[in-house]
């Protein structure tokens, strides 16, 4: 008789599972998945009103959704709110902004293919941002705040 393979199951963490950490003024980071060889980073961002992240390209595609507040891109037109789902393709050059007009934090959820190329004011490389740096950037401030080790979906 042929053993029967297992079969997967649906992984959960509820949102108290994972701390948020900050990792820049006004911004917060929630790890949620990490696909490390496929260069997979899927992550929660809280911005406090004013909050800016540097411009940067990406090397692979974003999804985002917007759950709460208002941000926007300085290269753009449009803003995203509650709601609002915005698809990055691979090579978008971009800076993220939160009006400091707000009343409330903005949250973000992030999934992210490949790395975030952070860009000096010239368009030159500062950092590189992948999947496995935003792991081990979480984990070491999650342990620096004594919260542990969250566990964070990881395959």
């Amino acid at each position: 008789m042929r053993m029967l393979e297992a079969i997967p199951t649906a992984i959960h963490r509820a949102d108290d599972d994972l701390p948020y950490v900050t990792v820049d003024q006004g911004i917060e980071l929630k790890v949620l998945q990490v696909k490390v060889k496929e260069g997979l980073w899927v992550i929660r961002n809280r911005f406090a009103p004013g909050a800016r992240v540097q411009t940067h390209k990406h090397t692979g595609t974003v999804f985002a959704f917007t759950t709460r507040g208002a941000w926007r891109y300085r290269e753009s037109d449009f803003v995203n709110t509650p709601g609002s789902y915005l698809y990055e393709p691979a090579g978008s050059i971009h800076t993220l902004e939160v009006p400091e007009k707000n009343t409330e934090p903005t949250e973000v959820w992030f999934a992210i293919t490949g790395a975030n190329l952070n860009l000096d004011v010239a368009g030159n490389v500062e950092t590189v941002i992948d999947a496995g740096l935003v792991l081990q950037v979480y984990l070491a401030q999650c342990e620096a705040k004594g919260l542990g080790r969250p566990d964070v979906i990881v395959d």
